[in-house]
C-alpha cells in the first residue's frame, strides 16, 4: 500500500483528504505544521506528499527545500503563474490550486506515484558513488563492488535520499520487504561491513552515523 503525508494545518481539508485517500486505497500520515512534518520525513518516509505552502512553523517552501527523492503536490490558495513556476522550478513535481476537483487531485496523485515507479530503474550518484538499479550494480569511482542483498538496500536507500539523515527504524522499515532478515541488533554490523567495503574501493568514509538518530550520506565540506 502506497502512503501519502498530507502536510496542512487546515483540519477541515486535511480530514477531507484524508478521507478521499484513504477510499482511494492509500494509507495516510498527517502533519499540522513546517516542522512536524520534517520531523515526519525522518521517520519513515511516504511514497508522496501533499504540501500546503501556508503553514505554522517553517513554511510549504522551506519544507520543500528539505525533501529529496519523493514527489511533492503542492496545494495551494496562490493562483499566480509565477508562484506556480517558482515552486516547479524548486523541486515540486505538481501545483494544485485551492479549491480543487477530488478525482482530478487523484488522477494526479496516480501519475506521480506511476513517474516515481518509473524513476525506480534508474542510476543513482552520489559524488563517486553510482548505482546502477536496473544492472542491480554498485560502483566506487571505477571500482566494482560487491554488495550482499542487504548492503544493497540500504545504499540504494541512503543514495536516493542523498545527504538526508535516515532513521534506524525507517531504514528497517524501507528495506524489509526486500530484507526481512535485517533487524535493529544486526543493522549496525550490515553498515559497518558496508562502510568497509566503500572505503576500501574509494579511499573515503562515505556513510556517516549520526548519534542517537540514524545514517546519511557524508557530503564534501568544500
Amino acid at each position: 500500500m502506497k502512503t501519502i503525508a498530507v502536510i496542512d494545518d487546515d483540519v477541515y481539508i486535511g480530514d477531507m483528504l484524508e478521507k478521499l485517500l484513504s477510499g482511494a486505497g492509500y494509507e495516510v500520515k498527517r502533519a499540522y505544521s513546517g516542522t512536524e512534518a520534517v520531523y515526519m520525513l525522518s521517520g519513515r518516509r511516504p511514497d508522496l506528499i501533499l504540501l500546503d505552502l501556508m503553514l505554522p512553523g517553517l513554511s510549504g517552501e522551506d519544507v520543500l527545500q528539505r525533501i529529496k527523492g519523493i514527489p511533492v503536490i503542492v496545494l495551494s490558495a496562490k493562483a499566480d503563474v509565477q508562484n506556480k513556476v517558482r515552486l516547479l522550478l524548486g523541486g515540486a513535481a505538481d501545483y494544485v490550486t485551492k479549491p480543487f476537483d477530488a478525482q482530478e487531485l487523484l488522477a494526479r496523485v496516480a501519475v506521480q506515484l506511476r513517474n516515481a515507479g518509473r524513476n525506480e530503474g534508474d542510476v543513482l550518484t552520489f559524488e563517486l558513488l553510482r548505482l546502477d538499479h536496473a544492472a542491480h550494480s554498485f560502483s566506487v569511482g571505477n571500482v566494482p563492488v560487491k554488495l550482499t542483498k542487504t548492503e544493497y538496500a540500504i545504499i540504494r536507500l541512503l543514495m536516493i535520499n542523498g545527504g538526508q539523515v535516515i532513521t534506524k527504524s525507517a531504514i528497517l522499515d524501507e528495506i524489509s520487504e526486500d530484507t526481512p532478515d535485517c533487524v535493529e541488533s544486526s543493522l549496525k554490523v550490515h553498515i559497518s561491513n558496508l562502510r568497509k567495503k566503500i572505503r576500501e574501493a574509494g579511499g573515503k568514509d562515505y556513510i556517516e552515523a549520526v548519534w542517537g538518530i540514524g545514517f546519511k550520506l557524508r557530503e564534501d565540506e568544500e
